[in-house]
């Protein structure tokens, strides 16, 4: 059969989110193209500019995608358990799509319809007693703690389904209890216990310092 020729099928905004979803799920987002990204959708990169102007916009483009999806729990008035609840809605928003946490790490791009979430946090640190600046810094700080647990738990993730035992397992598993006895006394237990969810009782803990 000869092939099509002529202008390439008409698409749309949200055939190029979904697709540009496509290839970050596959190569990443130094994968993320516009040529790779016309021919996930069998266009043209020609036929992309009438849609995103380059790269940076089209990460905006899928940055207020996911922002439109995320969740915002109501909230409660304590200020403490206000930014507790809203800082774990966030994480469990952002654990979904690690690599939304690396182009947010770079302090360029970010969503405005994802900004409802450091709006929470810094009001409930001011209602607390805290000054705008340090409400800020309040924010920061969690916010670097969240992306930063996100970014290891997905990449241990990762290592575990790859299979077989890890250069850690084995360090563990032959230590010395001479020099290491704590350490010893976990041994092969590290993998178990390092895997557990301890977000919330970091997060708990910060709060309880920063807001004090």
């Amino acid at each position: 059969m000869p092939a099509r020729k002529g202008r390439p099928a008409r698409i749309s905004r949200a055939e190029i989110v979904s697709a540009a979803h496509r290839v970050i799920e596959e190569d990443g987002v130094a994968g993320l193209t516009m040529r790779r990204l016309a021919r996930e959708v069998g266009s043209t990169p020609m036929a992309l500019y009438h849609h995103v102007h380059d790269k940076e916009e089209l990460l905006l483009l899928l940055l207020d995608d996911y922002a439109a999806a995320m969740p915002r729990p109501e909230p409660p008035d304590d200020p403490r358990e206000c930014v507790v609840i809203v800082a774990m809605a966030m994480r469990a928003a952002l654990s979904g799509c690690p690599w939304i946490v690396d182009v947010l790490r770079a302090d360029d791009l970010l969503s405005v319809g994802a900004l409802w979430y450091p709006e929470k946090i810094i009001d409930a640190a001011v209602r607390a007693g805290l000054t705008m600046e340090r409400a800020v810094a309040v924010y920061r700080i969690i916010w670097h703690y969240t992306a930063g647990e996100i970014g290891a738990r997905a990449a241990a993730g990762k290592r575990r389904a790859e299979g077989g035992p890890t250069y850690r397992e084995r360090v563990f598993a032959e230590l010395d209890g001479a020099e290491f006895p704590r350490l010893a006394e976990v041994g092969r237990r590290w993998e178990e216990l390092t895997a557990r969810d301890t977000y919330e009782l970091g997060l708990r803990a910060l709060v309880t310092g920063l807001l004090t």
